[in-house]
């Protein structure tokens, strides 16, 4: 199962701040008293060092060095009491000293409570800890003997140190949940101006597996991720140029394998059609133009209509050489064949364009729907003549309503272009043979508008030079042509 890294940031950062809490309470429970009472007897000890120099220095009587014990004791929260049992002297900061005699007394007689515990002992004091309520922590005390006779007892209460800690414990929860909180929103909205790029360019490269070469990385950015993304953006570009070359490559293989093959067949088949389709339009001119020399018709009117004779067959003649050798030059693979990547959608209506005017003269309407762009790979120049051949075939072919209708159906791999054309329908003994040269379903029509069968034998050299699809189909009040290309 996937995790995106939004997520995972998230769960990190939460789970980071989770062991840190947990932490600093584990912290707070079992280390911060003993580190307190730690602290407690070095402060103990430096009240008895500056005890034992005020006796020493013989100043204890002093005022202003009993001054500085006191601020020192209470800034530690610390109370003394120093007696002299003998000539009953005593000093302390305590307002009620009979706790600090009793505990004191204790010390002389050498005797302790079962729930003292000894922190530290030397042959002038020792530091002792009292448990109470439970082994809770009441006090802490120092006690021990200073020279001339005198005694001492230190006290430091330590009762609220657990509510300290109980308090400081509930601060950390509250403080600590909070910083969740606020956390996560503040990764979560960082984890999205992070990720938001590499989602997309996690899309951009579905898009660019699928060969999909319109899409870009469009977010920027001089980071790390901009750079990434300039990066997938130039080897779209490059992969889109290899794959063109690639098909070109492939093409020009396949040519090379098939063209020893056709040759010798080709040249043949070119030369017994052109032979045989010449031969009318030769004997007309050659006819008429005996006429004209003999002056059959003296008239200009004859003359005139003789002479548009023999040049409506010349033109018709010179059209034919024209589509064969086109038709030779496809079938010898003497036709260099570039594929690249254009818009069919606007091939098309360039096409229809410029019928326009045969368009009028027909009296044919035509129908093109396609508004959005088709990209496809394939030679654009020789999709043009497939395209124009196949609207001209309809041009001369329809009737009835007198509608050309031309479609683009796409899929994932294919778009499929159809022109469809009312009229009578192709007998079905005439529908395999349309394709082949000089082949003419009704002869006499053909020869009306100047057919000679090449147009639809152009059509399929291409599309077989694109190694793609076509065809035809009838319908009840018409006929379809087609053909397919690649889109990828």
């Amino acid at each position: 199962m996937r995790h995106s890294i939004r997520r995972q940031m998230l769960c990190l950062f939460i789970g980071l701040l989770i062991c840190m809490l947990v932490g600093l309470l584990a912290v707070n429970i079992w280390f911060l008293e003993p580190y307190y009472i730690k602290n407690k007897e070095e402060q103990f000890v430096a009240m008895y060092t500056a005890i034992k120099e005020a006796m020493q220095e013989g100043k204890l009587q002093d005022e202003d060095t009993f001054d500085e014990l006191y601020q020192q004791a209470e800034k530690s929260n610390m109370f003394f009491l120093i007696v002299n049992p003998i000539e009953k002297k005593g000093y302390s900061n305590a307002p009620d000293t009979m706790e600090l005699r009793q505990q004191l007394d204790e010390f002389l007689l050498n005797q302790s409570s079962e729930n003292d515990k000894i922190l530290q002992s030397t042959d002038d004091y020792e530091i002792s800890q009292t448990n109470r309520r439970g082994g809770q922590t009441d006090d802490l005390r120092m006690r021990g003997d200073l020279d001339d006779g005198y005694y001492f007892v230190i006290r430091s209460p330590l009762a609220s140190i657990q509510e300290s800690v109980s308090v400081s414990n509930q601060f950390l929860m509250y403080v600590g949940i909070t910083v969740i909180l606020v956390g996560s929103i503040l990764v979560w909205f960082f984890s999205k101006w992070l990720t938001d790029p590499i989602l997309e360019l996690a899309a951009l490269s579905v898009k660019m597996a699928d060969l999909d070469f319109d899409a870009k990385y469009k977010s920027g950015g001089e980071n790390e991720i901009g750079i990434l993304g300039e990066n997938f953006n130039s080897m779209s570009e490059k992969l889109e140029k290899a794959i063109s070359d690639l098909k070109n490559a492939n093409y020009h293989l396949q040519k090379d394998i098939e063209k020893k093959e056709k040759a010798e067949k080709m040249r043949s088949e070119f030369l017994g059609n052109v032979s045989h389709e010449l031969k009318t339009p030769i004997a007309l001119i050659q006819g008429y133009a005996e006429g004209l020399k003999e002056g059959i018709n003296d008239d200009a009117e004859s003359r005139e209509f003789y002479c548009d004779v023999i040049m409506d067959e010349a033109a018709k003649m010179n059209r034919m050489v024209q589509n064969l050798l086109t038709l030779n030059q496809l079938e010898f693979g003497d036709e260099d064949v570039q594929f690249t990547r254009f818009n069919l959608t606007e091939l098309i209506k360039g096409v229809i364009a410029s019928m326009e005017i045969l368009a009028q003269q027909k009296e044919a309407r035509v129908i093109f729907r396609q508004k959005e762009p088709v990209f496809v790979w394939a030679d654009e120049l020789k999709v043009e003549q497939v395209v124009r051949n196949y609207v001209s075939n309809a041009f001369n072919h329809v009737s009835g309503d007198r509608v050309i209708e031309i479609k683009i159906r796409t899929g994932e791999e294919k778009a499929k272009v159809t022109v469809f054309n009312t009229g009578t329908p192709i007998p079905e003994e005439d529908v395999s043979h349309i394709w082949e040269k000089f082949y003419k379903v009704d002869k006499a029509h053909t020869r009306e508008y100047g057919g000679n069968g090449i147009g639809l034998s152009i059509v399929k050299a291409i599309m077989e030079s694109f190694h793609q699809e076509y065809g035809v189909k009838n319908y009840d009040n018409g006929v379809e042509f087609w053909f397919e290309l690649d889109v990828r």
